[in-house]
């Protein structure tokens, strides 16, 4: 089996939600920012930012709108950004119009650049022995968030991370047989829970040992549960938020 430090790294990652009360060093942000900007780019247009937030005031907010108490907490807490503004500068100095930007074609070019840069710096931070949460609540409102962060249009806040010492040990999660998730050529269509059985098994088991948070529950369990059930969260504004912002606002071409 082919193996080395990266991929090590990869198939242990675990997500670490509590951190020593230690920042970052000058020269491990700037590792990390040298890793994201080097992701690659849709058509080099480099459409993502990244902001540190290290406002106590800011981070506080942050933790309020994601619902989470580690959010803001120790470490240092990043928001990545899909950024059309400051292509729309540059066009507007160059005696351009807007152009496509509004397009949601640009837009999620903007997300993948995003999304990819992110996890660059997770795989960057975790070979430096750091730990790393995904912070997808910070959409929970995001309304609230482009006020807090006081955000122009034509930006989005589309994931956060933070990152810092790691303050727990947490065991690794079983993640679907890759039967389940990896396909040659064709989406087969005949999707069985009876074939989750063992799946859901060792989700139940995961759950019933893992050192806190302790839940039991199942993989299918999960998924026919609240989370997934017919409910109104803010979430589901995020695209009159978009729409704000200056953002897709051709979804409705055709």
């Amino acid at each position: 089996m082919i193996k080395n430090s990266t991929i090590n790294h990869q198939l242990n990652h675990r997500t670490i939600r509590a951190f020593k009360s230690k920042t970052l060093t000058k020269e491990q942000l700037n590792i990390l920012y040298s890793v994201a900007s080097h992701t690659p780019t849709s058509m080099f247009m480099q459409q993502m930012s990244i902001m540190h937030i290290t406002d106590p005031d800011k981070r506080t907010a942050i933790r309020e709108v994601s619902k989470q108490p580690y959010v803001g907490a120790n470490g240092d807490l990043f928001i990545f950004l899909v950024d059309l503004y400051r292509n729309q500068q540059i066009r507007h100095q160059k005696g351009k119009d807007d152009g496509r930007l509004h397009t949601a074609d640009i837009f999620f070019q903007g997300v993948d650049d995003a999304i990819m840069a992110a996890q660059n710096v997770i795989v960057a931070a975790e070979s430096m022995d750091l730990g790393v949460v995904p912070l997808g609540s910070i959409k929970n409102d995001p309304q609230k968030l482009i006020d807090i962060l006081d955000l122009p249009k034509m930006t989005f806040p589309v994931l956060g991370l933070q990152i810092g010492i790691p303050d727990q040990q947490p065991q690794l999660k079983p993640r679907l047989p890759l039967k389940f998730t990896t396909f040659d050529n064709s989406y087969p269509r005949d999707v069985n829970i009876d074939d989750l059985k063992d799946y859901d098994q060792i989700v139940t088991t995961y759950y019933d040992l893992r050192d806190a948070n302790r839940r039991v529950d199942s993989f299918t369990n999960q998924i026919a549960g609240p989370k997934l059930d017919q409910h109104y969260t803010k979430r589901d504004e995020i695209m009159k938020v978009l729409h704000q912002q200056g953002l897709c606002t051709d979804e409705n071409i055709g």
